[in-house]
């Protein structure tokens, strides 16, 4: 008969620089066999054992070969069980590797130095491993051998570290005296004979872990597989079982089927359980798509668009409210802002700041609006439908990683209203297409000069327009708005949308912003109908733009006296491929009118 397959188990180590966790790594590794007894053999020594950390001292690699190292995963067995062991470097700079690691923790061992005692590191990574749901820690109190094996220096650590882990919530923490250099308490007793707990090793094959969610089940769909007469749903079981006749209901849609079979590689299945991958086939052939989930039908998860989350933010370009990411939940990936941060966490003191943005490795409470609702269920319940990732739509990087706590209240009561009239009878009543004119470029470049004559042109012609100008909107809709990266986002968001509503009314809507950056024009586009976002790039060199500086704000920013003054001290991100490039030093303001008018001529005619 065929072995029994081994339980696996995620790990992670974690603690502050040069509590021994190469080292204790290294140790593990030797134990478990993991590593040749000649290369163990050709390692350096100190003070006569072998120096195990140059096993798996990646950091190391890192400072001499200049590579950038996330996540390191190690494999060893014990006993019955096999380990998947993360390593991340204990540096604060990359607390976002830790972050990537204990998301999918089993158990945690966090080292402390028995000299040196809990220290801020220590509290960060305990305060991380709290949030990210990992709950079974392994207080491993390393470096003995150097105070002597003392008792009361052991427990001293040990009190401290279990006050301050119950009070974020961590409460299964198992303690264990030792030295990863010599082994003592890795695998067999060390010189602490009054010690009478287990080893490291011999704790880590028994700790009870989480079973699967034996729950209702939860299948994220990840392909849609068609030949001949047969259509099935193709995913992983992350909790649950399903049989065939089973009733299920296919979220967000809401829609209700029946399974008809269970097919994997070895032919149909009389029943499938959590963790395996399968493909289900449903009575009525109903639609479903790749990031639907398959849900048991009479205990359905949520579906919700907006949500309190916490945000681990990863990326080196700071979260701005209001901008466009893609999120990815499951299977399901649809775009989404963060709204509005309530705050940033403080992970050293827990202690809840004030915050406007989210840089590099910072943790915020925000509130999160999808473009569709999504099925999902809260992380603290379940990590699979709970835990996200936040995708920068310009350069494809995961920019954050994020925890649902629940959805908001108004996601369930605000409906979208049926209307009587349409956009398309409001559109035929002016006799025209809607249309939106966005006129981009620096401040001085003549975008409302242009736009204005543009307007005056289409009124002439019968034609029903507005035009949003940047000053005009700053005075009155925007006007609790500065400058900063993060209030041009929402500059930005808050135009698009009134402008959106304006093509529902049938107009044609010029607006005159210099709106930026890419991220927002493009937000803006995809708010509007196909074929209805036309955008001009009036493109003057900064050199012209600031000569007809007649507002004097050029002269003001280069003496330090405006900041975040665009083309100065804030970027401008050109446009890649606009409708329309307007070379506003080589043209006067009516020969670019004339070529908006010729576009939006061929538009109307269409």
């Amino acid at each position: 008969m065929a072995d029994s397959p081994r339980e696996i188990v995620r790990l992670i180590t974690c603690g502050s620089v040069d509590d021994g966790k190469s080292t204790l790594i290294g140790r593990l590794l030797h134990e478990a066999g993991a590593v040749p007894a000649d290369q163990t053999a050709a390692l350096p020594l100190i003070d006569g054992q072998p120096d195990l950390s140059f096993l798996v001292d990646g950091l190391a690699a890192e400072r001499e070969q200049g590579i950038t190292i996330d996540v390191a995963y190690r494999f060893f067995d014990i006993g019955e069980r096999r380990f998947i062991l993360a390593d991340t470097p204990g540096h604060e700079q990359y607390t976002r590797n830790m972050v990537t690691a204990a998301s999918t923790a089993d158990v945690a061992v966090v080292l402390i130095d028995a000299r040196k005692g809990v220290l801020t590191q220590t509290r960060r990574h305990s305060r991380l491993l709290a949030l990210l749901g990992v709950r079974r820690v392994v207080l491993a109190v390393n470096k003995m051998d150097l105070v002597e094996g003392s008792q009361d220096r052991f427990d001293a650590i040990v009190d401290d570290y279990r006050a301050f882990a119950a009070s974020i919530g961590l409460t299964d923490v198992a303690a264990i005296p030792l030295s990863a250099r010599r082994g003592d308490n890795v695998m067999t007793a060390g010189a602490m004979p009054w010690y009478t707990g287990p080893t490291l090793m011999s704790h880590l094959q028994t700790v009870g872990l989480s079973e699967a969610a034996p729950g209702p089940l939860r299948m994220a769909v990840q392909g849609v597989t068609r030949h001949a007469d047969f259509r099935g749903f193709t995913g992983r079981i992350e909790a649950g079982t399903v049989r065939p006749g089973d009733a299920v209901r296919i979220l967000p849609s809401g829609v209700s089927a029946a399974v008809a079979r269970i097919v994997a590689l070895d032919g149909d299945l009389e029943q499938a359980r959590g963790g395996q991958s399968v493909t289900l086939s449903l009575t009525p052939d109903v639609d479903v798509s790749r990031g639907d989930l398959v849900a048991a039908a009479d205990a359905p998860p949520e579906v919700a668009d907006q949500f309190d989350a916490h945000v681990v933010w990863m990326s080196d370009r700071p979260l701005l409210p209001g901008r466009a990411y893609w999120l990815k939940l499951g299977a399901a990936t649809v775009p989404a802002r963060i709204s509005d941060i309530r705050h940033k966490v403080n992970v050293d003191t827990g202690e809840e700041l004030a915050a406007t943005t989210l840089t590099l490795n910072d943790i915020g409470r925000c509130t999160l609006a999808l473009d569709a609702p999504v099925a999902f269920e809260p992380y603290a319940f379940n990590r699979d439908l709970g835990g996200f990732i936040l995708i920068d739509r310009m350069t494809n990087e995961t920019a954050g990683a994020g925890m649902i706590r629940f959805a908001l209240r108004r996601s369930a009561n605000v409906r979208p209203q049926a209307l009587s009239v349409s956009r398309a009878d409001r559109a035929a009543l002016k006799r025209q297409s809607p249309l939106v004119l966005w006129f981009t470029g620096l401040s001085g470049a003549g975008k409302s000069t242009i736009a204005n004559r543009v307007e005056q042109r289409l009124n002439a012609e019968g034609l029903h327009t507005v035009l949003l100008d940047g000053d005009n909107v700053r005075h009155g809709l925007n006007r609790d708005l500065g400058f900063t990266d993060a209030d041009r986002v929402e500059n930005i968001r808050r135009v698009a949308e009134v402008a959106r509503l304006m093509t529902d009314a049938g107009l044609i809507v010029l607006v005159s912003f210099i709106s930026p950056f890419r991220d927002e024009r493009r937000m803006a586009r995809e708010r509007m109908e196909p074929g209805e976002f036309v955008e001009i790039f009036v493109d003057a060199p900064l050199e012209v733009a600031e000569a007809r500086d007649v507002k004097g704000l050029y002269a003001k920013a280069r003496a330090g006296q405006l900041e975040n003054f665009t083309g100065i001290d804030s970027a401008y991100e050109s446009p890649e491929a606009p409708e329309l490039r307007i070379d506003a030093a080589a043209c006067s303001p009516d020969e670019a009118a004339e070529q908006v008018m010729a576009l939006i001529h061929a538009r109307q005619a269409r």
